[in-house]
């Protein structure tokens, strides 16, 4: 994990007392837990794009053989 950089958000007043409860349970801070939310975000975000594009790419060279399975 990289320096600690403090800043100013808004969130929907429920949502951030449940991740204060959370975090009370867990033992934890709410910035460990927004941190690990966000690094988890952008990871599956990110994957998304290249399994869409290695999907595709299977679709394109096997469609004869998928069609033929469909039927």
């Amino acid at each position: 994990m990289g320096k600690s950089v403090k800043f100013s958000s808004k969130m929907d007043e429920q949502a951030l007392e449940a991740l204060r409860t959370y975090a009370w349970e867990q033992g934890r801070t709410l910035s460990s837990l927004l941190t690990e939310a966000v690094e988890e975000y952008l990871a599956k975000s990110r994957v998304r794009p290249a399994f869409r594009e290695a999907a595709e790419a299977v679709i394109s060279k096997h469609d004869e053989l998928l069609a033929r399975l469909a039927k």
